[in-house]
């Protein structure tokens, strides 16, 4: 085992405890969780046994296995470009809706406040 192999695997592991401890937290879901130990048990497999890629770019018909990785990681980054994209415009849409309410809310309590030092019983009790 290389260097760069041990580190990997060190790396895997480490991401695999994280995932575990951001799922007790409850900031995973079971379906989130059980992805990215796929995904890291897929990884550490890669690293120890590199000529798996090697092989799945013969059934695809690509020539290495290096440029596999990097297809689906480029097209894995974009889905999640993507994502994110989406999150961040319903985050925004969210937050715009908020903030019209609220805004609402404090006219309409500042027109009651209005309305009753105006009223006519606030002036006969004076």
């Amino acid at each position: 085992m290389s260097l760069i192999q041990f580190f990997l695997i060190v790396f895997a592991v480490f991401a695999i405890t994280r995932t575990f401890i951001q799922f007790k937290k409850g900031k995973l879901t079971l379906a989130m969780l059980f992805l990215w130990i796929l995904f890291w048990v897929i990884v550490g497999v890669v690293v120890l046994l590199p000529n798996t890629t090697n092989t799945l770019a013969r059934f695809v018909g690509v020539g290495r296995g290096v440029d596999v990785i990097m297809y689906v990681a480029i097209i894995a980054l974009f889905y999640l470009v993507f994502r994110l994209f989406v999150m961040i415009e319903d985050t925004e849409r969210e937050i715009t809706r908020l903030v019209r309410t609220l805004a609402v809310k404090e006219m309409d309590q500042k027109d009651d406040c209005h309305c009753e030092e105006e009223s006519p019983t606030t002036r006969q009790s004076s």
